[in-house]
């Protein structure tokens, strides 16, 4: 059960990737109304995939399981800062290139 809090992270982590990436590469002549709801859902993605890593951490704590916790936790701090990182910079490239797309009447 708990290898699913994991499997669960990784797929929410690439949907938060995935999301401001398909709205950059839309056809430009296409009416981009959603790109402020699919940005919000992408963050929500990244934020409910590094809540599952610490409900995992959290379940190595309770099963006593210090050897994996003291594994894993330097990988696990690194690749949460990189998704939350890369997820922002996607996120803040759509808001800036749709913001100004609305501005000029695109």
């Amino acid at each position: 059960m708990s290898g699913l809090l994991n499997l669960g992270s990784l797929a929410l982590g690439l949907i938060a990737w995935i999301l401001p990436v398909v709205n950059l590469l839309h056809d430009k002549k296409q009416d981009h109304r959603y790109w402020g709801t699919l940005s919000i859902i992408s963050m929500s993605a990244c934020a409910m995939s590094l809540c599952f890593q610490i409900f995992y951490n959290y379940h190595l704590v309770k099963i006593e399981d210090w050897s994996a916790l003291m594994d894993t936790t330097g990988a696990v701090a690194f690749v949460a800062a990189i998704l939350l990182i890369v997820t922002i910079l996607l996120n803040a490239i759509t808001m800036i290139i749709y913001r100004d797309r609305r501005r000029v009447g695109c």
